[in-house]
């Protein structure tokens, strides 16, 4: 959790499937706030595969083939290619059918209907350009390993072109802070009433993931390995920091996984994860601290 501006106001709300909290210096006014919904709508109709009206179901269906690309088509389909070749193709788009195949589906049902299988080879099937998303066959396109990071960081764009100082975007495991720092606690999975750490987030972004969180049935949950298409269980929660909300969310997927921690040194961003039996391993340099 953040803690709340000094002197400003926050604007709370719930959108795709998740609670946000926007701090400003100054209250938003209502044409940001507008500016702020169109674009979280605009975004979860594109991308969202729990929509039927979405561009990514009528692709997971068979509606079509080709859907005009939206305008995040490339940016996040590009930092995909290098969470693929990081994780030695642990992390792929193309893992929804996957997902759903365990119960997290486009109904929510929550009910397994069959064992792990892997997620396609997705270059094989998914192709871009500065026109089209394209599939070869009918594939559910799930950016969750990134996503929300880049609607964040497109929020932070949109908030801060009608309000000066300083602003924070939480969209619940997904912070964007500019302006005045903010010390931010390190949840522990198996006891959200206890953080393992603390941090200081300044004009970045810091990015959560956990198998605690959209986890149901007997140790199933939303973080999987595309190469299997089974939930991982190595480490049970990771935090990155990264000059954006997107290259933070798409680390902290990463570091479910070997890979993680070199593609991390690459972007020369900070990162924690714990492992499932509660070891705890950091970066070097990271400028926060860990409880003992």
């Amino acid at each position: 959790m953040s803690t709340p501006l000094a002197t400003g106001s926050i604007w709370t709300f719930d959108a795709i499937g998740t609670s946000w909290a926007i701090e400003t210096a100054h209250p938003l006014p209502s044409v940001a706030r507008d500016a702020v919904s169109t674009l979280i709508e605009r975004f979860d109709r594109e991308w969202s595969r729990f929509r039927d009206d979405s561009l990514v179901s009528s692709l997971a269906e068979g509606r079509t083939a080709s859907v005009l690309a939206p305008r995040d088509a490339d940016a996040m389909f590009s930092l995909y290619r290098e969470l693929d070749a990081a994780t030695s193709g642990a992390v792929n788009p193309l893992v929804g059918d996957a997902l759903a195949r365990l119960g997290y589906d486009a109904r929510l049902t929550l009910a397994p209907w069959g064992a792990p299988q892997p997620a396609p080879t997705w270059s094989e099937i998914l192709t871009w350009d500065d026109d089209h998303v394209r599939v070869t066959a009918p594939a559910t396109i799930d950016v969750g390993a990134l996503g929300k990071g880049r609607l964040v960081d497109l929020v932070l764009d949109a908030v801060r072109s009608h309000v000066d100082g300083d602003a924070v975007v939480d969209a619940s495991g997904d912070l964007a802070v500019r302006g005045a720092p903010v010390r931010v606690g390190l949840e522990h999975p198996y006891d959200p009433t206890r953080a393992i750490g603390v941090v200081t987030v300044a004009d970045q972004s810091l990015c959560a993931s956990a198998i605690n969180r959209r986890a149901w049935g007997d140790g199933l949950h939303h973080v999987l390995d595309a190469r299997t298409g089974a939930p991982v269980r190595a480490y049970a929660a990771t935090w990155a920091l990264a000059e954006t909300a997107m290259r933070a969310d798409a680390l902290a997927t990463a570091l479910f996984f070997d890979g993680g921690p070199e593609l991390a040194a690459s972007w020369n961003a900070e990162w924690v994860r714990m492992r499932t039996d509660g070891r705890v391993e950091w970066s070097p340099g990271f400028s926060g601290e860990i409880f003992s």
